[in-house]
């Protein structure tokens, strides 16, 4: 069975599907033969939906997800200070007859505390023309409010190998997240019907992937269904969000996402959106989730209604924006599709912002064909809205002015924003990349106490205004969750890539794991970067830094004419964190050239 080119999944009739132990004739055979340049047995994955399933409602109408021992995080942050910034005005009323519009705050709320689809949508823009795919666990094709809108060539089973994705029904309605997050981006508008999709117009599929053994095979073929059609593929679900994990795409799913922003959508490259985790609770962090860590994919977070940072959030400095979604028990949740042809008001977690993410770039899509992956990020970065977000999101000015927050990204997504940028975008310049190694980095870090390194980066050919960066991290640790890493810009700006996991007690450590930032987009790579590994262990157990490296992507023009210019020198932050430089010295801190490859 095919994947994509050159590239094929093989079942043996003669081995067991599953087994304790590997099936070694079988593929010592296969790598014998010089028609095979690499082969894997494949191992099956833990893939968890991004939702919360609560079994004691009724399927048809559920209002709450929230465990009740969660009810003090309500206490906790009602605080409604806000980000500084100037709040949009209310839009007139604007009417559906669809009987769940009224709940749909999170679209017509109006005043800056919705996603400002309703201008987009009074001009016009409604997602037609669109393709988005959901990679789930089914999708109910004959849902009244999905039908006319869904599209069989953005659909397949991959479970059960056949082109029907509708889901496996059982008593407890277990695969009834892909329909919800189906409905989210495509529920159809003004039929007297449910819900109404974000993009309410635009084509849906479905891919049905979740309901039986993931493996790395499995997530390729899904993630690399018929790109030259589907435009934008959604994925509500990851490794566990359990506090202790480190995981990510394999080597087949690493080469479909490479597949895909390279040759997709005819070279302008398919959009992957994700949902950045729901282990908050567990305190874990979604820069150890290898798929919301990934420059590929545009990694979403969720707001409550209230504006303020939800108890299941994950922070890191790879989301790179947020939507609203569910919060405390006694705030609203997202209104969708249901099995059995039904409507739910309470979808919930980062499962439910990733799909509206979606329908708001297929709106975007719809106003400019030609954008690419980055120019949908570049997008992204440039309209997100901060404006009535929490300021217990941990928000930071960086190098170029714009405000990012390791909960929210730069802000909730604005869909008129974008699609009015959209409209006049033009295509981002190449993508260039700079790899630098730290010389002779081996440190040791015992406990309770930290290092700092330093990269000075006097030159990276092509790279002057930075998009994604990553830091390649190699250690070993008694205890992997006692570890803290941050990254320090040369313009100021400091980012935690990696914050103490109290239940990840694994002594793997990392190995060349590449955490990502988006906090310095628009900023000069050109100065000192500093890497402070931290351990903050409290069983004396050391940690040594084996090795570390930076790959910068960026552009060696500005993306947009208007963009800022990125400081050329070091600089600090004042307490207040003004955004005015205060240009430091560089000499007095011997620091470890290196040049770029």
């Amino acid at each position: 069975m095919q994947i994509f080119d050159n590239h094929f999944h093989f079942h043996h009739n003669s081995v067991v599907k599953r087994s304790i132990s590997p099936a070694h004739e079988h593929h010592n055979l296969l790598e014998m033969d010089n028609r095979v340049r690499w082969a894997k047995q494949q191992r099956v994955l833990s893939r968890k939906k991004r939702d919360f399933i609560s079994y004691s409602t009724s399927p048809a109408e559920t209002n709450s997800s929230e465990a009740p021992s969660l009810k003090r995080e309500a206490s906790k942050r009602m605080s409604h200070s806000r980000v500084k910034g100037r709040p949009r005005s209310a839009d007139s009323k604007f009417l559906l007859n669809d009987p769940k519009w009224p709940h749909m705050w999170y679209l017509n709320r109006g005043g800056g505390l919705d996603m400002n689809v309703i201008p987009a949508w009074r001009e016009g823009i409604t997602g037609r023309g669109v393709v988005v795919t959901i990679l789930d666990d089914g999708l109910e094709t004959d849902h009244p409010d999905l039908v006319s809108n869904y599209d069989p060539m953005a659909s397949y089973d991959v479970n059960s190998q056949d082109s029907d994705p509708q889901p496996r029904y059982d008593m407890i309605d277990s695969n009834r997240h892909g329909t919800r997050c189906a409905g989210e981006v495509a529920a159809t508008a003004n039929n007297s019907l449910c819900a109404v999709g974000v993009a309410y117009e635009a084509s849906v599929g479905g891919v049905r992937m979740l309901d039986g053994d993931v493996t790395d095979a499995v997530e390729a073929r899904s993630l690399s269904l018929n790109p030259q059609h589907v435009d934008i593929y959604s994925a509500s679900w990851g490794p566990d969000d359990d506090g202790k994990t480190v995981d990510g795409p394999g080597e087949l799913a690493t080469r479909a996402f490479i597949e895909g922003v390279t040759k997709g959508r005819n070279g302008k490259g398919s959009i992957f959106v994700w949902a950045s985790g729901n282990g908050g609770r567990e305190h874990d962090n979604c820069n150890c989730d290898g798929y919301t860590n990934s420059i590929w994919t545009l990694s979403i977070s969720s707001a409550t209604e209230r504006g303020d940072v939800p108890w299941y959030s994950e922070m890191c400095s790879s989301t790179l924006a947020a939507t609203y979604s569910s919060g405390a028990t006694d705030e609203k949740q997202v209104v969708t599709t249901d099995l059995h042809h039904s409507c739910t008001t309470g979808h919930t977690g980062t499962s439910a912002s990733a799909p509206l993410a979606a329908g708001i770039c297929a709106l975007a899509l719809e106003a400019n064909k030609d954008l690419t992956w980055r120019d949908m990020q570049h997008i992204v970065v440039r309209t997100a809205r901060p404006e009535r977000l929490s300021l217990g999101g941990d928000w930071k000015v960086n190098g170029v002015g714009r405000n990012v927050s390791h909960s929210f990204g730069y802000g909730l997504l604005d869909a008129a924003g974008m699609v009015r940028l959209a409209r006049t975008w033009k295509t981002v310049p190449t993508q260039r990349r700079c790899e630098l190694a730290a010389p002779r980095p081996q440190r040791a870090v015992p406990p309770r106490s930290s290092i700092t390194l330093h990269l000075n980066v006097g030159a990276c050919p092509g790279v002057n205004y930075l998009e994604h960066v990553q830091a390649r991290v190699s250690l070993s640790a008694a205890r992997r969750g006692d570890l803290r890493i941050a990254l320090t810009s040369p313009a100021g700006t400091r980012v935690t890539l990696l914050a103490p996991r109290p239940r990840d007690s694994s002594r793997a450590g990392f190995n060349a794991w590449p955490f990502m930032s988006v906090h310095m987009w628009g900023e000069s790579p050109l100065g000192v970067w500093q890497l402070e590994v931290s351990n903050e262990g409290r069983y004396m157990g050391r940690a040594t830094l084996q090795d570390w490296s930076l790959t910068l992507y960026g552009t060696s023009t500005p993306a947009a004419k208007n963009d800022p210019i990125p400081f050329r020198n070091p600089i600090i932050r004042n307490r207040s964190n003004a955004t005015r430089p205060v240009v430091v010295q560089t000499g007095r801190k011997k620091t470890e050239e290196s040049q770029c490859l």
